[in-house]
């Protein structure tokens, strides 16, 4: 028996067999405007399908200028679109695979002056009101869709997917939250469906039948105002008449207040939604949404949730998913943590997309592993993110590297990350990178920090030691209620009832959220997050949101937080996820206070100064989380990550040192 067997059966679709269930599906990759963008895609799509994704969906293009995402022209309107393509589905074809081109109408959540939107409607997370859409604009629209997806066909791709979910353009025509239209566009439901079900329609029209057209549809719209699955059944229905092959799923709209893709969604925690879809037609239907593991695509499959499982992050920190899969391989499979810290977060700041935990996604033509043509002996000390890429990256192009780690396991800053709700992921990365390490050959001693003596029989020392967190000059700092954050963490010190945390980045986030929720939450369970975030599953309920909203929280500790700078707190959390650590906290009634000069910590607590008051906040634990000093105990050629540069801890930047130096060495 295959290891998983319905993960790994084909799939007939009438005119062409998939030889899996597993699509990757859209991500923005930040390389679609770009002038080496083509090439760059090939490459990168050409290893996924090498790797065994049985059919890849690209990043979102647009059909018109008003569609775009942002001011980058990234678009297949033109004959010039079409050509500059064919380097992209060539590739991918020559590596064994199949790809389709996403069509993606921006609407209302465009960032440029000339967005466009069923009705004249700001979104909450666009500064600009879009301009409603004449009934001939919406007609060329259509038009527009189509000649995309003759373009599609011609510059050699498999087939379309059509961008109808998460809040874009035809997502707001049929949700009456965007749609206030008195025409033949909006009122009833099938007045709002009529643009959607026309587009695809068309769109098969222009491109035969023997093209594959994927309709992405939201299966759980999580905002008010949203479609009730009653009625998203019925748009499936008709989308499906009007000649789609397949329904992709996609969960929530991007201004939903509840999370969809980050670490506190629970693996495959939305495929109930899609189960609703799949009993309402009869094409096949795909689960989306935090499919990380084989295992749980595979028992989304066995259930009958969905007939196909949707992968996009899990790709790019696994190019082999599916071959590894496949091959029974569980312990090689670089399993996606869902941080987004270097995929969708850089795509908001205008970078290419990436992965924390693998550095060389996107950059395949830049960051090339070659075996080393000398072999070298290479001491690595220190077994955090940064030290095991380095390692695992210079052992298996061929050095003989030895890892010293001082404490006894590997995984340094990962194994507190680890701990905090949501994070369990970590310790996946953990696991991997050891077992990399193993196949590579490198030797590994833990619980041991070499001296300068021992490392002068290496050709190279590489210096990963991380950090020591600063203990800030604070009266009082030594007082028998202050620790660390790694003591907390570690449990080396149970916190009391009044807790105050100074300082407010990343670390201090984490352990406020580790306080309220590492009982109640210490695992991830679909029912338990539904109730958490107030999602029912009553088809006749709008959204999909409970009326009675988040159920009230009954936090364990009172917290403070407290930091001397006076910008936001939280803004140095990721752009796409700080925002459910910000509302985990607010719900919680975290205190937060800003701009403070601290004056002593004593028994009745932290004394400040704010605004030139003086304060008292009673604490029975004061946990420090006051930023990171590099740790050097030695000197060293190289030094990657903490041991290099401390400041906020960048696992992102650490282990594209790592493999950086790896590549170079």
């Amino acid at each position: 028996m295959p290891a998983y067997p319905h993960l790994f059966r084909p799939l007939d679709l009438g005119f062409v067999t998939l030889p899996n269930r597993i699509l990757m599906g859209s991500m923005h990759t930040g390389l679609e405007a770009r002038p080496d963008g083509m090439a760059r895609l090939a490459a990168f799509y050409a290893e996924r399908a090498k790797g065994g994704a049985a059919l890849i969906v690209t990043g979102g293009f647009s059909p018109n200028d008003a569609g775009e995402l942002g001011l980058h022209r990234a678009q297949v309107s033109t004959k010039a679109d079409a050509e500059r393509h064919r380097v992209v589905p060539r590739a991918v074809h020559d590596a064994g695979g199949r790809i389709v081109l996403q069509l993606l109408h921006s609407g209302r959540y465009g960032f440029h002056k000339n967005i466009v939107a069923p009705s004249p409607v700001k979104s909450g997370i666009n500064p600009n009101a879009p301009r409603e859409l004449g009934d001939a604009e919406i007609e060329r629209t259509i038009a527009d869709f189509a000649a995309s997806a003759a373009l599609a066909r011609e510059a050699g791709y498999d087939g379309i997917e059509v961008m109808g979910s998460e809040g874009y353009l035809l997502t707001q025509f049929l949700a009456v939250r965007a749609n206030q239209r008195a025409d033949r566009w909006g009122g009833s439901l099938e007045n709002r469906m009529r643009l959607p079900v026309e587009v695809v329609r068309a769109c098969r029209a222009a491109s035969g039948e023997d093209f594959i057209i994927i309709y992405r549809i939201s299966a759980l719209e999580l905002v008010e105002g949203g479609l009730a699955a009653t009625e998203i059944a019925a748009v499936a229905r008709a989308i499906e008449q009007a000649g789609a092959t397949l329904l992709n799923t996609g969960i929530g709209w991007h201004e939903a207040r509840i999370p969809t893709i980050s670490q506190a969604v629970p693996r495959g925690g939305f495929a109930w939604a899609t189960r609703n879809l799949k009993e309402a037609v009869k094409i096949p239907v795909i689960a989306s949404n935090r499919i990380n593991a084989p295992e749980t695509a595979e028992e989304i499959l066995a259930r009958g949730d969905a007939d196909m499982v949707s992968l996009a992050r899990a790709f790019l920190a696994d190019e082999a998913f599916a071959a590894k899969a496949q091959a029974g391989d569980r312990a090689g499979i670089n399993i996606c943590i869902a941080c987004n810290q270097a995929c969708l977060d850089h795509y908001f700041i205008g970078q290419p997309a990436s992965c924390v935990v693998n550095p060389r996604a996107g950059r395949e033509t830049k960051l090339v592993f070659t075996p080393v043509t000398k072999k070298k002996r290479v001491a690595v000390v220190g077994g955090g993110p940064a030290g095991l890429s380095c390692a695992a990256v210079a052992a298996e192009r061929g050095h003989d590297v030895v890892l010293f780690e001082k404490s006894t396991q590997l995984g340094g800053q990962f194994n507190l990350a680890k701990i905090i709700p949501g994070k369990q992921e970590f310790s996946e990365s953990i696991a991997y990178y050891g077992e990399r390490l193993r196949r590579a050959g490198a030797k590994v001693h833990l619980g041991h920090a070499p001296d300068e003596a021992e490392l002068g029989s290496f050709d190279e020392v590489v210096l990963a030691t991380g950090i020591d967190p600063r203990k800030p000059a604070i009266p009082g700092i030594g007082h028998k209620n202050v620790a660390s954050y790694v003591d907390v963490l570690s449990g080396r010190v149970l916190p009391g009832r009044d807790v105050v945390i100074i300082g407010a980045g990343g670390i201090g986030f984490d352990v406020a959220v580790w306080l309220l929720e590492r009982n109640a939450r210490a695992t991830l369970d679909a029912g338990e997050f539904a109730k958490h975030w107030g999602i029912v599953r009553d088809k006749a309920v709008s959204g999909g949101l409970d009326p009675k909203g988040f159920p009230p929280a009954h936090p364990v500790h009172r917290i403070t937080m407290l930091k001397r700078s006076a910008t936001p707190f939280g803004a140095t959390l990721g752009r796409t996820t700080g925002w459910v650590h910000r509302a985990e906290l607010a719900r919680n009634a975290v205190q937060m206070i800003k701009g403070v000069e601290y004056r002593r910590i004593d028994d009745a607590g932290v004394h400040i100064t704010v605004d030139g008051k003086e304060r008292v906040i009673p604490a029975d634990t004061v946990v420090i989380c006051a930023g990171q000093e590099p740790l050097r105990p030695l000197a060293a050629r190289y030094m990657i990550g903490g041991a290099k540069e401390a400041g906020e801890l960048d696992a992102k930047r650490a282990m594209l040192e790592g493999a950086e130096l790896a590549a170079a060495l």
